[in-house]
């Protein structure tokens, strides 16, 4: 079955009626069998009293106490149902409650026992909606079936997932896999008294340091690594070449020059090389936006942000667009790439290439001398890239270490971007003072504001970062629009921090000699942070110190609704919109625009004689009418409504991956260094312990308390500080240590540290009442 229970309940809404052949349009079901499962689902789906039928069509039943929750288990048996709505209760749900959901797996809850100021309420899994483990790593073991032959069965190595499967034999020699680490693909998950079946796909090695990193990574987090069939087949029937027809009401900017910045290529995963007859490349990147840029009269520019038209050649419900829309983001591991669309459409038809005429969305801003935005409008156009630059060939041209035609344009550039960042740090946009190898500074594949919601500052203004500016200020300018005009938008919100995580702050910065105050006692704003950001700048802390307030932020996530932005500093809404090729969002956000532009009612009614431009940012105000016809306003609001859940649950997953794969690497690195000695920063204290970065390597690992055997340690937890009960010395968040590799866990990637030298002594300022719940155990058996 290519969809879950999840995606076809979306598809019901405020308790209306919904035909079947509805359904199995939007859900793919075309061939005998799909459409034999999918009658199975509705057939069952009714029978347990989620569905109604009326008249040959179907309600969804919404049941009092019934929520839809995603479950996060432990290895000790018990689970917590987490809701999407922020604040919500978490609900505990009982092993015996579980009824054979999985750890991850999306579900709907029904509440058995309410809570109460202490406890949690409790409940029980009614119904699993969407499996998050279609596949496990799992060890390989043998055992007997009930006639006493020789069957295997498959131990997951995340111990969350509490249960084991049955292996069928499939055609690999099993008996030689035993205790091999394994790629195991769910067959039948656990029906009634029935376990688990699954079959081995792949065998990874003896143990997780002889498997492939990428192999792990890609297992764990089941991320597909080809196209089906039926989706390569839907992208060669695309035509190869623009028709008239393609042209027909868009905006001709042929004879603009233009310009794109193309990153290092990376290696595209793909299950069957292909030839580049067929219209596929070798491992290029796709390039999404390319940029113009004008000089106008009283020292204006007009900016041209030119995005590939992917909703075009993508229509909704096809092949390629539930492929996207089930894999929702490119996840970028290493020197690979794992893309949404297979590569003949994203690195070909919806890649800006030189010398190539391209469908585009156009977004033309003119801006005065200060950055400030003047004017603006939104285009559907064609296009045609004049020249292509990795980020590195237009520093050269930049810093005049190569000669070149280009040189007055990306003067211009530069030097707007520079104004419109000047017009965000006015706002109170943060900037991070990070590593750039750790954060990819100006390499973070979409361009933007990356992964924190802030900007990673740079040390001075690179090629890579004057495009993130350009990327940026198209993304505002795009959801402010959608605003105006008042229709369904698919938007990047940020929470500010909570209170009391600052004051936190606050009082560690203190510890380390900075006083932060915030300009309103009562409330945080992005300008306090860009005042700490200040502070901290030359302070001998201002590492942790930054390590400590990007803790403090919360995750940006999409919303249907506007909201602010902490890290940028932005009241009215941002969105995605410059990586359609990359991020479903992005596609969705084209989406819209096109309806505006197909279906869009610039007038009140038919008899008013004077129109608004819906393309021009002069509609702002003047709007008091439903700019889309009902019907497709509806369809929008419905589909972006329950699609955000699973965007931000695919982008979670894309980072994890990404993180498990630099993670994997740290630790094989580390592996061959055990027993090396390094010095090192104290980023973080616990009464465990206390982790230190290696900063030359950019790699943390813990030092045990247990470890530290020259005293009994106390944990002072307002001073983060583990301090020697008899001998003074103290391990002070910040404190400069020298540590010695004692061991690497390389599948959990946990590196032990060893102190060998560094902390400080400890003051009478310092004492305070130690938490006595947190004393070292080891310590006291030994003494």
């Amino acid at each position: 079955m290519e969809f879950s229970i999840a995606t076809l309940l979306a598809n019901f809404t405020d308790d209306k009626l919904v035909a079947p052949k509805v359904l199995e349009k939007k859900l793919g079901c075309q061939d005998k069998t799909s459409l034999r499962k999918f009658q199975i689902v509705l057939d069952a789906l009714e029978k347990i009293g989620i569905l109604v039928k009326d008249r040959g069509k179907y309600r969804r039943v919404i049941e009092e106490g019934v929520v839809e929750a995603k479950l996060r288990c432990s290895s000790k048996g018990f689970c917590f149902a987490i809701q999407d709505a922020e604040g919500s209760e978490d609900i505990y749900i009982r092993e015996c409650h579980l009824s054979s959901a999985w750890n991850g797996d999306r579900v709907l809850v029904k509440i058995i026992k309410e809570g109460s100021r202490r406890r949690s309420p409790e409940g029980e899994v009614r119904l699993v909606l969407e499996r998050a483990n279609p596949s496990v790593l799992a060890r390989l073991k043998q055992a007997k079936n009930q006639t006493g032959l020789a069957a295997y069965k498959a131990v997951p190595l995340d111990d969350r997932l509490l249960f084991e499967l049955e292996v069928n034999s499939n055609g690999i020699a099993l008996e030689e896999a035993i205790d091999y680490l394994v790629h195991v693909e769910v067959m039948r998950y656990p029906l009634g008294s029935y376990p688990p079946v699954g079959r081995v796909a792949q065998i990874l090695g003896s143990d997780a340091e002889d498997a492939n990193d990428l192999d792990i990574v890609c297992c764990k987090h089941d991320l597909p690594r080809s196209f089906s069939e039926n989706v390569m087949k839907a992208a060669k029937a695309l035509p190869k070449q623009l028709r008239k027809a393609d042209l027909k009401n868009r905006l001709d900017l042929r004879e603009l020059l233009t310009l794109t910045f193309k990153a290092e290529s990376l290696q595209r995963e793909q299950e069957e090389p292909e030839t580049e007859e067929e219209g596929l490349s070798t491992g290029a990147s796709p390039v999404e936006h390319a940029f113009s840029l004008e000089t106008l009269e009283d020292g204006q520019w007009r900016l041209g942000v030119h995005v590939a038209d992917v909703a075009y050649h993508v229509p909704p419900d096809s092949p390629l667009d539930r492929e996207a829309r089930k894999r929702g983001i490119a996840v970028f591991l290493g020197e690979t790439a794992i893309p949404m669309l297979p590569e003949i459409l994203a690195e070909n038809r919806c890649s800006l290439l030189p010398e190539e005429e391209r469908l585009a969305i156009s977004v033309l801003i003119t801006l005065n001398a200060q950055g400030e935005v003047l004017e603006f409008e939104i285009q559907p156009s064609i296009i045609q890239v004049d020249h292509q630059l990795s980020p590195q060939q237009a520093q050269e041209i930049l810093d005049r270490n190569e000669d070149s035609a280009l040189s007055p344009v990306l003067d211009q550039m530069l030097a707007l971007s520079r104004a419109v960042k000047q017009q965000g740090q006015q706002r109170g946009a943060i900037e991070l003072n990070l590593p750039a190898t750790q954060y990819g500074v100006g390499q973070f594949p979409f361009d933007d504001e990356g992964l924190l919601g802030v900007i990673v500052a740079s040390p001075r203004l690179s090629a890579g970062a004057m495009v993130t500016e350009l990327i940026l200020l198209t993304n505002q300018i795009v959801a402010g629009h959608l605003q105006a005009l008042m229709v369904p938008g698919i938007y990047r919100v940020q929470p500010k921090p909570d209170f009391d995580d600052v004051q936190e702050l606050i009082k560690l910065a203190d510890n380390l000699g900075m006083n932060l105050q915030l300009q309103n006692e009562e409330d945080v704003r992005p300008q306090d942070y860009q005042g700490f950001t200040q502070q901290f700048a030359g302070s001998s802390a201002e590492r942790v110190l930054t390590y400590l307030l990007q803790e403090t932020l919360k995750p940006a996530t999409y919303s249907t609704t506007p909201g602010p932005h902490f890290g940028l500093s932005l009241d009215t809404g941002y969105t995605h919109c410059t990586s359609p090729v990359q991020r479903y969002a992005d596609l969705l956000v084209q989406r819209i625009l096109h309806a505006v532009f197909e279906h869009g009612r610039d007038r009140r009614t038919t008899r008013v004689k004077e129109s608004v431009n819906l393309r021009h940012s002069s509609a702002k105000g003047q709007i008091n009418w439903n700019v889309l016809p009902p019907e497709v306003q509806h369809e929008l609001e419905e589909q972006l409504s329950t699609i955000v859940g699973h965007l931000g649950d695919r982008e979670k997953v894309s980072q994890e991956a990404e993180e498990d794969l630099a993670g994997l690497k740290k630790a094989g690195a580390m592996k061959e260094r055990t027993g090396e000695t390094f010095p090192g920063l104290i980023t973080g204290v616990q009464s465990y312990g206390f982790f230190v970065e290696i900063e030359e390597l950019l790699v943390e690992g813990l030092v045990h308390v247990s470890s530290l055997k020259d005293d009994w340690y106390e944990y002072r937890s307002r001073q983060q500080t583990l301090v020697g009960r008899k001998n003074r010395k103290q391990y002070r968040l910040g404190d400069r240590v020298e540590v010695q590799v004692k061991s690497v866990d390389y599948y959990r990637q946990q590196i032990d540290l060893v102190a060998v030298g560094g902390g400080s002594e400890a003051t009478n300022g310092d004492d305070e009442e130690p938490e006595r719940s947190t004393y070292n155990p080891y310590l006291e058996v030994d003494r």
